[in-house]
């Protein structure tokens, strides 16, 4: 049989579950926050507010899901261009019609936070819930544990009382930041429950947001002594 028929007759389950054990090879065993069940849980994410908009399209959201995080520009000098061009080369594997992988590499593209003073809008349903899903796993408790840990992998303080959040104006400048990881906190993740796109992630987003702002309050409480009893 000819490869190009071949390639056709993948069905989209079998994509994904293809793309799902791709992902959890690359990932495995990594340390920041950024690991594969980082991709797993957003993935999840994404299906549960697929299911509520039903003019999405859930094979570009999975796929999208799966491929965001391959080629972090956080890992790779700031270049923003090595996760598209990583998730195409994967897909192109499936001999994919062209606007599927266009469309899962330009939500690759969009997807990342850029700073408080920037803005970083998806222009798809599809984009609007993969974003959604994304930053919901960077706050509430996991959002917390995520935070501490990428903190520890860039080698950056705990904390500083004299050192003050940046809110930055530009992608290069939050990209820069080596602030401590409280910060972060006021930099990113205190902002996202009133940048979440669909009504399923403003929910569930107004929750976790509320257990950070609980976890900061104690936080301080112990970092000044301060007992109740």
């Amino acid at each position: 049989m000819d490869l190009a028929i071949a390639r056709v007759m993948y069905s989209k389950e079998t994509i994904i579950q293809e793309t799902a054990v791709y992902v959890k090879e690359l990932l495995s065993g990594e340390g920041s926050g950024h690991d594969w069940w980082h991709i797993y849980r957003v993935w999840k994410n994404a299906q549960s507010i697929a299911a509520q908009e039903p003019e999405a399209d859930l094979f570009l959201v999975e796929l999208a899901a799966l491929l965001h995080d391959i080629g972090d520009h956080k890992f790779y000098g700031g270049d923003e261009t090595v996760g598209p061009r990583m998730a195409a080369a994967w897909l192109q594997k499936y001999d994919l019609p062209a606007r599927v992988v266009q469309d899962v590499c330009t939500i690759i593209k969009d997807l990342s936070y850029k700073g408080a003073g920037t803005s970083s809008e998806m222009a798809s349903i599809e984009g609007q819930i993969v974003q959604d899903a994304d930053r919901l796993d960077a706050i509430g408790a996991i959002g917390i544990a995520r935070t501490f840990a990428y903190g520890g992998h860039k080698n950056r303080l705990l904390y500083d009382p004299t050192i003050k959040p940046e809110l930055h104006n530009s992608f290069e400048a939050y990209k820069a930041s080596t602030t401590p990881t409280i910060n972060h906190f006021y930099e990113k993740l205190l902002l996202l429950k009133d940048r979440m796109h669909t009504a399923t992630a403003k929910k569930i987003a107004a929750q976790r947001h509320q257990y950070m702002e609980d976890f900061l309050r104690q936080f301080y409480s112990e970092w000044e002594g301060e007992h109740t009893f």
